[in-house]
C-alpha cells in the first residue's frame, strides 16, 4: 500500500465543474492577513491518501489560504436556496464557502474538499464571505466529537486562523477551515430547480447525484424514488442519534441538510448538559421551531420540502409513501440506539416503554442524560454504591429506584454475562460529551492566541469513552457560569 502523497500531488477531479455554468460561480480564494496553521486532523489527511508526516504547516497555510493555487483545485461557489425557519428563501448559496475540488479516498469514496471563510461570492448578498475563529473552532470541534461518537459528520482536515478581523459580535479574528464530506449537495439544491421552474435541470442535478452518490440505484425501476428512500431513511437514522444523544442542531434549515444524511453546516449546536425536551441551542429561534423535542418532526418536514422539489420527476402518492414511512422508521432507530446505550441487546416488548420512563424521569428531574448512561454502564446491579452514584443525579430517588429495579430485571434477561454487557455499553456511553463551556473555554485562550487548550481537547473527543485522566474534570458536571452562554446564527 502507498505511504500516501504529498499536498501537490492529490489527483484532484471536479465533476460539479463539469456541470452547468449557471450553477455556481467561479471565484479565487481571498487570502487572509498572516494566516496560519491552528489544527490538522491526520486521520482526514490519511483518508484522502496524503501522508501526514510530508505535509508542512506552510503549504496548508499557502494552498488552503488562497496564496498560491492548489495544483488541480477549481474553487467554485455553489448555488442553492431552501427553507430557513419554514420560509423560502431564494437568495442562498456559498457565501463564505468554496469548492475546491474531489478527491478519490482510500476507502474508495469521493470526497468534496470544501473551504470556508474564503472571501466574497455572487451569493454573499451583504456579508463579507469571512468565518470567524470562534464558529469555526466550533465546527472542527462538533465534527471530531460527532466522528467519535459514530454519529454521520463532516470533519475537516486542517483549521487556519489570521490577523485579520471583521463585525460580528464586536470586532473577530477570521479563520478558514477545510470541510472534508463526500457530499455538499443539499435539500436546497433541488428546491433550487424546483422553484424557479427549471425541472429540465432538476433531472439533471437528480442524475448526478445518483451517478456520484448512489450508483447502485441506477438500475432501479424509478432510480429517483429509490434515491429520495435511501435519503429518508438515512436522515432519519442520523436524527435518531441526535435524540439518543442529546444533541440539538439549532438551524434545521433545508439548506443545511445533506442528502447522505450527515449531519451538516454546524451554527448554534449544543449536546445538552441535561436532558430538557423544550431546549432551544439557538437564541435567534424566537417561536422554538427547532427546539430538541421538535428535531425529528422538523427533519420530517424538511424531508416533505425535498419531495415537493421532486414532484415534476416522481408520482406525489409515491413520494407521500415514502414519507409516512419516516416516523417508524426514525422511532426504530432510536429504539435501537437507546436499547445499545442500556446494553440490551435482546428485543423485548416492553423495551420502548422502559426507554420513556427513563426520558421522563430524566426531564424531570433534569437529570444529566449522558453522565447517567455512562454511570450505569459502570454498574453492577448488586452493588449498592453503583446506586447510589445513580440516585444522586435525581431529586427523586425513590422513583428512580422503581426504574432501577425494573431495568435490573430486564437486564436479566439477556444472554451476555453482566462483565461484557457493562463493556458494550461503555463502548457507546461516552465518559466525556462536547459540552459548550468546554468549547467556550478553549474559544477564549485561541482569541490570547494560545491554541493549546483546543488542540489538547482532540484526543478527548474522538476517544470519548478513553479515561483521559488530564480531563477528569469535563467528566463532571458543567460549571455554574456555563448556563449563561448564549449561541446565535452566528455561532
Amino acid at each position: 500500500m502507498s505511504m500516501g502523497c504529498h499536498l501537490t500531488e492529490l489527483p484532484f477531479d471536479n465533476s460539479y465543474a463539469r456541470l452547468p455554468a449557471s450553477w455556481f460561480q467561479e471565484v479565487d480564494i481571498q487570502p487572509l492577513k498572516n494566516a496560519h496553521l491552528i489544527a490538522f486532523c491526520p486521520e482526514v489527511a490519511s483518508t484522502l491518501g496524503l501522508d501526514p508526516c510530508r505535509i508542512k504547516p506552510s503549504d496548508l497555510v499557502s494552498f488552503c489560504g488562497g496564496h498560491e493555487p492548489w495544483p488541480g483545485t477549481r474553487p467554485l461557489a455553489m448555488k442553492y436556496t431552501g427553507h430557513q425557519f419554514g420560509t423560502y428563501n431564494p437568495d442562498l448559496g456559498d457565501g463564505r464557502g468554496l469548492l475546491l475540488g474531489e478527491v478519490a479516498g482510500q476507502d474508495g469514496v469521493r470526497y468534496d474538499l470544501h473551504l470556508k471563510g474564503a472571501g466574497k461570492t455572487a451569493f454573499s448578498r451583504f456579508g463579507d464571505g469571512r468565518a470567524v475563529l470562534r464558529s469555526s473552532i466550533r465546527e472542527y470541534l462538533a465534527g471530531e466529537a460527532m466522528a467519535g461518537l459514530g454519529i454521520p459528520t463532516t470533519r475537516a482536515l486542517c483549521l487556519l486562523g489570521s490577523e485579520d478581523y471583521t463585525m460580528r459580535n464586536g470586532m473577530e479574528p477570521c479563520a478558514q477551515l477545510l470541510r472534508v464530506t463526500p457530499c455538499h449537495v443539499r435539500f436546497g439544491h433541488f428546491e433550487f430547480f424546483f422553484y424557479s421552474g427549471r425541472h429540465e435541470e432538476l433531472k439533471q442535478l437528480a442524475d448526478y447525484c445518483l451517478e456520484r452518490f448512489f450508483p447502485e440505484l441506477q438500475c432501479e425501476a424509478n432510480p429517483v424514488l429509490a434515491m429520495y428512500r435511501e435519503v429518508l431513511e438515512r436522515t432519519a437514522r442520523l436524527v435518531a442519534s441526535w435524540q439518543a444523544y442529546g444533541f440539538v442542531h439549532g438551524v434545521l434549515n433545508t439548506d443545511n441538510m445533506s442528502i447522505l444524511g450527515e449531519t451538516f453546516d454546524y451554527g448554534p449546536y449544543t449536546f445538552m448538559d441535561w436532558y430538557e425536551p423544550d431546549h432551544i441551542a439557538n437564541k435567534n429561534d424566537h417561536e422554538g421551531r427547532y427546539a430538541f423535542r421538535y428535531q425529528p418532526a422538523i427533519v420530517q418536514w424538511n424531508l416533505a420540502a425535498l419531495a415537493q422539489a421532486l414532484l415534476p420527476l416522481i408520482e406525489r402518492e409515491a413520494l407521500e409513501a415514502e414519507l409516512e414511512r419516516f416516523m417508524p422508521l426514525y422511532q426504530a432507530a432510536k429504539l435501537e440506539f437507546m436499547r445499545a446505550r442500556l446494553g440490551l441487546q435482546r428485543i423485548e416488548s416492553g423495551d420502548a416503554e422502559l426507554v420513556e420512563r427513563l426520558e421522563a424521569l430524566w426531564a424531570r428531574y433534569e437529570m444529566d442524560h449522558n453522565r447517567f448512561l455512562r454511570l450505569l454502564s459502570e454498574w453492577d446491579v448488586n452493588e449498592v454504591e453503583g446506586r447510589a452514584a445513580l440516585n444522586a443525579l435525581a431529586d427523586n430517588a425513590g422513583e428512580l429506584n422503581t426504574w432501577l429495579d425494573d431495568y435490573a430485571a430486564r437486564a436479566d434477561l439477556e444472554p451476555a454475562s453482566a462483565p461484557i454487557r457493562r463493556q458494550q455499553m461503555r463502548s457507546v456511553n461516552p465518559r466525556y460529551i462536547l459540552r459548550n463551556y468546554m468549547a467556550e473555554e478553549v474559544i477564549r485562550e485561541a482569541h490570547q492566541g494560545d491554541y493549546r487548550p483546543f488542540n489538547d481537547l482532540l484526543p478527548l473527543l474522538r476517544h470519548p469513552g478513553d479515561e483521559h485522566p488530564e480531563h477528569q474534570r469535563y467528566a463532571g458536571s458543567p460549571p455554574d457560569w456555563a448556563a449563561a452562554i448564549n449561541l446565535t446564527c452566528s455561532s
